[in-house]
């Protein structure tokens, strides 16, 4: 059902029509439309538009539309039809007849969208911050697992120092941690209300533009209904949200496909979350790892879409803004597929110790504490640093590990060395002399899961 009609001597171009219709993407937006509705039928009733008796047949009506939306898994579309609003108005004026021809007194499809819109978007990202508060305790759970194994940091992609497993774990838990402060806030600028703006310039009739937003759980009325009808920011920063974490969930599906290939061999993804080969019976591939990080890209592309699409458009409303929609909602249902996917990889994840223990011992990670050692002797860092980089050479050269040298080799290098040098170069001691906060010491990430922990339940 078209709602603008009245000015046009023919009917739309079969091509355009198509073109034009946008109710297989914006019937996502039903339940919110009716939202909506309701609270437009409660703010003309006191305006004396609609009577008690008319407002009461309206929510009826309304309210069981609603239902049959939330128990349908596919709404009956109709080519009739060429938006959400249109569907949801034709199917009021069969239940109630000419009556819901009253409801859109003093309302335009651009308020009326534009509040749709805000209202799914806002329970999109309460949905987000759910799920990520769920990736946040699987990260937070495999912490408390492997609080006590040690592996091998990195950094250019080659071993660095000895960390615990549970630190890289809780790295990766303040990502996602940010990531839910970032929703939060797009949240509060989401949370306004349109409602009331008209198409571009108000409307005439006395609605309590407050009491709307009330109605609706939103903080506030929007100030200027030119901006209000128009606005798509609060869909740009809720998809920017979504692509930081995406990007975020994409490094460490990466990570985790590394540790799981044989050249690393420090987890193993269980079988549920894995598949194999056509063509190779022993290929175990890490397919759910590597879809989050491939869906990243989609992601991203859909912040990068309406940008685009918005960047030129002059004030208010313009139909270029139909496009606003389909980027968000899939862009949103990805963003949750890929969070509900990575907790079962994570909750079902095996870490070898014996190999993130030997990736640790091997690649010369110590030697950062064999310069501490001389440092502690009186020799400036930077001589340390070259004193350490020959005994790497040594070693190397030797196909020993700093800690296989002997005493006597060592001092080949360099008279100062001692006997307790070999104190310093064990794994226990380069983690033990990290109890700073925020670092890889066994008391520092204790501390830091239960911190996690805690401001997660806060």
């Amino acid at each position: 059902m078209a709602l603008w009609g009245g000015r046009f001597e023919t009917k739309p171009d079969e091509l355009f029509k198509e073109f034009n219709d946008s109710l297989p993407v914006d019937a996502a937006l039903g339940l919110q439309d009716i939202q909506g509705s309701i609270a437009w039928a409660k703010a003309i009733h006191r305006a004396g538009v609609l009577s008690a008796e008319e407002l009461a047949k309206l929510t009826t009506a309304l309210s069981a539309l609603q239902a049959e939306i939330a128990s349908s898994p596919a709404l009956p579309l109709s080519d009739k039809d060429e938006d959400i609003h249109s569907w949801v108005e034709r199917r009021l004026i069969e239940a109630v007849g000419d009556l819901g021809k009253k409801l859109h007194t003093g309302r335009s499809r651009n308020d009326q969208v534009a509040t749709d819109f805000r209202l799914y978007v806002r329970a999109e990202i309460d949905a987000r911050l759910a799920e990520l508060g769920e990736a946040r305790r699987a990260l937070i759970d495999l912490a408390e697992r492997t609080k006590t194994v040690v592996t091998s940091g990195y950094t250019h992609l080659q071993r660095a120092q000895p960390i615990l497993f549970a630190h890289w774990a809780l790295a990766y838990q303040e990502m996602l941690e940010r990531d839910a402060a970032r929703f939060r806030d797009a949240r509060t600028r989401v949370n306004v209300s349109p409602l009331g703006s008209g198409a571009l310039a108000g409307t005439t009739y006395q609605v309590d533009r407050e009491q709307i937003a009330r109605d609706l759980g939103f903080g506030a009325p929007t100030r200027n209904s030119l901006d209000a009808t128009s606005d798509r920011d609060f869909v740009l920063e809720t998809l920017s949200a979504n692509s930081i974490a995406a990007i975020h969930l994409s490094r460490l599906a990466e990570d985790l496909i590394l540790f799981a290939s044989q050249e690393f061999a420090t987890v193993e993804m269980h079988d549920s979350v894995s598949s194999g080969s056509s063509l190779m019976p022993q290929k175990k591939n890490p397919d759910a790892c590597e879809l989050i990080r491939g869906k990243c890209g989609r992601i991203f592309g859909s912040f990068a879409t309406l940008a685009m699409t918005v960047k030129g458009l002059p004030l208010a409303y313009n139909k270029d803004l139909q496009e606003d929609k389909e980027p968000l909602i899939d862009s949103m249902r990805q963003l949750s597929m890929c969070l509900r996917v990575l907790v079962r990889v994570l909750d079902t994840l095996k870490v070898r110790e014996d190999r993130a223990r030997q990736s640790a011992l091997d690649g010369y990670a110590n030697a950062t504490e064999l310069a501490d050692y001389l440092v502690a002797r009186g020799i400036p860092f930077r001589d340390a640093h070259d004193i350490v980089g020959k005994l790497v050479r040594l070693a190397i050269a030797r196909n020993k590990r700093l800690e296989d040298l002997t005493l006597g080799e060592m001092q080949e290098v360099d008279r100062r060395i001692e006997g307790a040098v070999f104190d310093s170069l064990k794994l226990e001691t380069g983690l033990s002399r990290r109890e700073i906060a925020g670092g890889t010491g066994l008391r520092a990430v204790a501390l830091a899961i239960q911190s996690a922990r805690g401001r997660l339940k806060g």
